[in-house]
């Protein structure tokens, strides 16, 4: 067979073109719970057998078969698998391909399924044993594309639908936490010199702790929130919070505005009567230069070299959306800075997580947060691995009964732009 600048047979190229174009011209008039047939077929296209994506539950505790009802009967395995304890498993916590042999002499291949730096799930397929030697080459290639585009459509089509999110859910999930999980923004990112990485619990019943960023020319800005009460009052509360916070901020505003701008709509909404504590930042990506406004909420962390260098302190000013006794006034708001240097990470926190008790009474506390950050960020783990292991450690602490939302956000400052992907 001819060659294509000596690299693949015509023909070979021909159908690798045909998968790409199948699965894209199909997409367009697909609905979510299409897609496993679309994967299914766009594989084998490539002459990749079995086709199977599997979705990480909220928690990130398992990843979930995602199946074709059509499909139900075929003789692959369509069990969860748990993230801490399969080859599959891993492959999502490190964002790499990683391959294992299977009882009927073929080889199961697991490829992550990513969007940005937001893990979505693998994609595993089979291939034979003459196949394998492809994976260092085109046909590795290949996949890996076909992956990257079918993590695409899973974002896109979970829009329009509610198979997916159902897909990762594992429990019922509360009316207030369907608000703020609803008003989040995807919980990893990175891009314009910076990554954040977020995480809140429980999952399921979570209500007045919130956060938010926006990352655009310039500067990388976040926020999180910790409302007071529990249920669907502080749901609403947090709601409110953050729908001021992106306006004020989306309207242009400095950091001090609008900090005033969150005071002022939940001041105007509850009367005085909810407030939230929060801690709001601007990270000039340019410089480096960090600042921020703490409104009676926990100091964020700073670190850096894989240890943790300071608090970063700040005077705090009354909580947002308080009406302070007649005759008090409310203080001048503060913004801090501090100079980061590149590699350096921002962690702001709400108190449920350093709060949170074991059942003999002993605090998680501010010294075992940061520890479990650096250790792992050390180990060369990405920063979203890093935050999901950091809340499993949490759970264990507090045998998975969280007396408090706990939230993180974890901001971190690269400078050169470059990808923290593999």
């Amino acid at each position: 067979m001819p060659e294509v600048d000596g690299e693949a047979p015509v023909d070979a190229v021909s159908v690798a073109e045909q998968a790409f174009d199948h699965l894209l011209a199909s997409a367009h008039m697909a609905a979510a719970f299409d897609l496993p047939r679309l994967i299914w077929e766009s594989a084998a296209m490539l002459g990749a057998a079995d086709a199977q994506a599997y979705l990480a539950d909220l928690q990130q505790n398992t990843l979930v078969p995602f199946v074709e009802s059509r499909r139900s009967g075929s003789d692959l395995s369509v069990e969860p698998l748990g993230i801490d304890a399969t080859v599959a498993g891993r492959a999502y916590q490190l964002v790499e391909v990683l391959s294992q042999p299977t009882t009927n002499g073929a080889t199961r291949v697991w490829l992550p399924l990513i969007d940005g730096t937001e893990r979505l799930g693998v994609l595993a397929v089979s291939l034979d044993e003459v196949q394998v030697g492809g994976l260092e080459g085109l046909l590795g290639s290949r996949l890996r594309r076909l992956a990257a585009l079918f993590a695409e459509l899973l974002v896109t089509k979970t829009a329009y639908s509610d198979t997916i999110v159902r897909l990762r859910r594992r429990a019922e999930m509360g009316l207030a936490a369907e608000l703020q999980w609803s008003l989040l923004p995807p919980l990893s990112f990175a891009g314009g010199g910076v990554t954040v990485a977020g995480a809140l619990e429980p999952a399921y019943e979570v209500a007045g702790d919130t956060l938010d960023y926006a990352v655009d020319i310039g500067h990388a800005c976040a926020a999180v929130f910790d409302g007071m009460g529990h249920g669907l009052n502080s749901s609403q509360l947090a709601t409110v919070a953050v729908a001021a916070y992106r306006n004020a901020r989306r309207s242009g505003f400095g950091l001090l505005a609008t900090t005033t701008a969150v005071h002022d709509a939940l001041l105007s909404a509850f009367g005085g009567a909810a407030f939230t504590t929060g801690a709001l930042v601007d990270l000039d990506t340019e410089t480096g230069v960090l600042s921020w406004v703490n409104a009676g909420h926990p100091h964020p962390l700073l670190l850096r070299d894989n240890r943790l260098v300071k608090s970063l302190i700040c005077p705090p000013v009354p909580p947002l959306g308080l009406r302070l006794p007649k005759g008090a006034r409310r203080s001048e708001v503060s913004v801090c800075q501090e100079r980061l240097e590149p590699g350096d990470q921002v962690l702001i926190y709400t108190d449920g997580v350093t709060e949170a008790r074991s059942p003999d009474g002993e605090f998680f506390g501010e010294q075992r947060l940061a520890d479990l950050l650096t250790r792992n960020l050390a180990a060369g783990l990405p920063v979203p691995e890093t935050m999901r292991r950091v809340v499993r450690a949490l759970l264990e602490h507090q045998q998975a009964q969280l007396n408090d939302d706990a939230t993180l956000l974890l901001l971190e400052w690269r400078a050169d732009r470059s990808s923290i992907l593999p």
